[in-house]
């Protein structure tokens, strides 16, 4: 298992941050058109969820904001990735955040700042890691 090219803490800071304001972007044009102005009722967790599982799977790794920065999600095994290892990805690695009380989050950014292979708590549990290679480097 070697995590060839591992990209850093502030790179993938900084592609959370674009999907971040994405997410928010469709959510607000979703709600306001679904509800016709600001609703409690926001869809965010539905599609932030869809998102992060979905748009992964389907585009090699990328997500909007990994796809800026020129960084993507890999399996550790090089297969390609799937709706499993991205449910285990975001929903368990999420719910171990949760039931941490965030002290998770915190734990994993030292991790992705601190260890050679900067891989994240969420990483371990779904057997994954950000890289910088394109999909053709795996073609190799």
């Amino acid at each position: 298992m070697y995590c060839h090219n591992s990209a850093g803490f502030w790179v993938r800071f900084g592609a959370g941050i674009i999907d971040g304001l994405l997410m928010s972007i469709i959510i607000g044009i979703v709600t306001f058109n679904v509800y016709g102005g600001v609703s409690e009722r926001s869809p965010y967790n539905i599609i932030e969820v869809l998102y992060n599982i979905i748009v992964p799977v389907i585009w090699l790794g990328y997500t909007v904001g990994k796809r800026v920065f020129g960084i993507r999600i890999k399996r550790v095994d090089g297969e390609r990735l799937g709706f499993g290892t991205m449910f285990l990805r975001y929903i368990v690695g999420g719910l171990v955040y949760f039931l941490t009380l965030g002290i998770g989050v915190f734990v994993s950014a030292l991790m992705v700042g601190l260890r050679s292979d900067n891989r994240a708590i969420h990483d371990f549990i779904a057997g994954t890691y950000v890289t910088y290679n394109p999909p053709e480097y795996d073609l190799k």
